[in-house]
């Protein structure tokens, strides 16, 4: 291994946390800066509560079947949750390779990493498409939008071809691989990536307004 692709892989990754961390942390600060108003009405919830509506409405995510737009749309939520698989995997995989590439021996962590980094790869791709021809998508459709959904899928392409982590046909993927993991570090906390950083925020606060109110845990009615 280069001493140019032992930075790349080692000091430039973490100094390229070390900002996000930072950056995150500042934001996270400017967050709990603002203090969230109270229900001004009574409870009307029966057998609910703020407490059992934040826990529903963190974990809706995971409940399909509680949106209507998920429970419709079944391939939605299937594609939502193969891109987010792909992403960790690949995130795992910027750790793996440079601290136990030893893990990469067992073939079967390879065909997991490389199935699952594909098909988020597919996925990226066909999300392109989508938001290219589909016009609502293309209304609503900030260059961001763009930007950071093509370099996803280009940063699937070069995981996918890093899984093995192979040098035998030299280090051009690896270090674009690697490349592309420090940039997005850098980029991710000013771009719409980072909506994760709110999510704990925004349903912490719909589900106490509507455990309080009674809506959240939702019920079946038949």
């Amino acid at each position: 291994m280069s001493e140019t692709l032992l930075f790349v892989e080692d000091t430039l990754q973490i100094w390229a946390l070390q900002f996000m961390g930072t950056v995150y942390f500042l934001r996270l600060l400017w967050i709990l800066h603002f203090k969230a108003g109270g229900d001004r009405q009574a409870p009307t919830g029966r057998g609910t509560s703020p407490r059992k509506g934040i826990l529903y409405s963190w974990l809706n995510v995971a409940m399909p079947w509680a949106m209507e737009s998920t429970r419709k749309r079944a391939f939605m939520y299937a594609q939502f949750i193969i891109f987010h698989l792909g992403v960790v995997s690949a995130i795992g995989l910027s750790f793996i390779i440079p601290y136990a590439a030893e893990w990469l021996h067992s073939l079967v962590l390879v065909r997991v990493l490389q199935v699952s980094i594909g098909l988020a790869f597919a996925v990226g791709v066909w999300r392109i498409i989508r938001r290219m021809t589909h016009p609502v998508m293309r209304k609503i459709s900030s260059p961001d939008d763009y930007f950071s959904l093509i370099l996803l899928t280009v940063w699937f392409f070069f995981a996918f071809l890093s899984v093995p982590n192979n040098h035998q046909d030299g280090e051009g993927v690896l270090m674009t691989f690697f490349l592309l993991t420090a940039f997005f570090l850098v980029y991710v906390p000013f771009s719409k990536i980072s909506h994760y950083l709110y999510y704990p925020f925004t349903r912490f606060y719909l589900g106490r307004t509507l455990g309080h109110r009674g809506v959240f845990p939702l019920r079946r009615t038949s």
